[in-house]
């Protein structure tokens, strides 16, 4: 079993690439089923979600090899049409692969998918959206049934701007004859970044990062590169911890607009932000200051993704702040262990009341699930004394060697494995 052991109370300072967006490479790999070529995606990020998405390109029938921080795809060979539970427990994203093997061979199995335990992600807009394109459906003993046979372009409406369903359908639509308009879709980077990449290849999809969006089908997809953007999430994290535990540093690969939310909230926090076109400087002295009122929403409103680490932030904040998670209801978990560590934290509801306190104090906590993992250890690192994060599989699906990154920037963490 593997932890983080943290010497907390150091100051963050220097420069600091940021890796390739999980959330965005985990479509495009899915992506990557529609094409009957080769396709070389750049700055690969090794997360152990994305390993598993070519675990499941493999199963299908694909070839890939790592060549420095790339990765070539050979997809010549997929035939394959199934996905099973052992696959799709590893990683909900698997889902992701349903409109595309749709797309390509006309039928699916895709088993049930799996992840992290932060409430219901019900893929019921998946299924309406697809079952929109004149797909039938069956579900049954843990299973998704798909025909594709009669599938054909149409309107989807989503009732809610969900992510996966808006990326699903966007795979599912690319070969359909005709226009395919999917109304009230997401709007987040990543989209844009699916639809980029798969016009590339010879796609024609127009609309990504706006409410609509248009699929005009096509018959083919060419063998390309791509290199995808950099992980918006993991930029915020940083941000947020450097805020936290004070100092200067400077992320690259960063796109300002894609984090603004979060910029947006720390204006008054103690914190000076300078950005550029593709990098962000930071320079955080004091105590940070309290945020009046946090709201969690779809892109281009505050992530969920960044909510544990913003709460984190705030334990020690000067003052009273309040956070609403309007997305995930099982997403506060990570509460329980910042009060471990000494935070005053009260909840009710979808609602967080954080009053911040003078110090934290180290302690044994738990990852149970990514962000709040994260949150976890940007508290150990401002936490008098000595942190222990457990679990921190979790944190590894999207986070590629956390306590490198924290390293190159002086944090005091190392990775220790023990006999458990």
């Amino acid at each position: 079993m593997e932890k983080f052991y943290i010497c907390g109370g150091k100051k963050l300072n220097g420069e600091l690439e940021i890796s390739t967006s999980k959330n965005a490479v985990l479509p495009i790999l899915a992506g990557c089923i529609l094409c009957d070529g080769v396709i070389t995606i750049h700055k690969f990020p090794k997360y152990e979600d994305t390993k598993n998405m070519l675990e499941i390109l493999e199963y299908l029938g694909a070839t890939y090899t790592f060549i420095e921080d790339s990765v070539v795809i050979d997809c010549t060979n997929i035939n394959g049409s199934t996905i099973p539970i052992e696959l799709a427990n590893k990683i909900r994203s698997s889902i992701f692969s349903l409109g595309s093997i749709l797309s390509r061979q006309k039928k699916a199995k895709v088993a049930y998918p799996g992840g992290c335990n932060i409430g219901a992600r019900p893929i019921d807009l998946h299924i309406k959206g697809l079952k929109c394109l004149g797909v039938k459906i069956i579900e049954r003993h843990g299973y998704i049934y798909c025909n594709g046979e009669n599938m054909k372009a149409g309107t989807i409406s989503l009732d809610f701007p969900s992510v996966g369903a808006t990326e699903n359908i966007m795979l599912a639509s690319v070969y359909l004859k005709g226009k395919t308009k999917i109304i009230n879709c997401a709007k987040e980077p990543e989209i844009v970044d699916l639809a980029n990449f798969l016009n590339k290849m010879g796609a024609k999809i127009s609309g990504a990062g706006t409410s609509t969006i248009i699929v005009e089908g096509v018959k083919t997809l060419k063998s390309t590169e791509y290199t995808p953007i950099g992980d918006r999430i993991i930029a915020g994290t940083y941000v947020i911890a450097t805020c936290m535990c004070g100092g200067k540093v400077t992320f690259h690969n960063v796109n300002t607009e894609h984090i603004y939310s979060l910029l947006n909230k720390l204006e008054n926090s103690a914190c000076k932000v300078h950005s550029y076109s593709d990098k962000i400087s930071i320079s955080a002295i004091g105590k940070p200051n309290c945020i009046s009122k946090i709201e969690t929403r779809p892109f281009p409103g505050f992530p969920t993704d960044l909510q544990p680490q913003i709460i984190a932030m705030l334990s020690v904040a000067k003052g009273t702040s309040i956070v609403v998670e309007n997305l995930f209801e099982s997403r506060f978990r990570h509460i329980s262990e910042l009060k471990k560590l000494g935070a005053d934290i009260i909840t009710k509801e979808n609602t967080a009341i954080i009053k911040g306190v003078n110090k934290l104090y180290g302690a044994e906590v738990n990852a149970f699930d990514l962000r709040g993992g994260a949150g976890a250890v940007l508290a150990g690192l401002i936490s008098e004394g000595y942190t222990t994060v457990n679990n921190i599989h979790h944190i590894d699906r999207g986070y590629y060697e956390m306590e490198k990154d924290l390293q190159k920037l002086g944090a005091e963490i190392e990775r220790i494995t023990t006999k458990e």
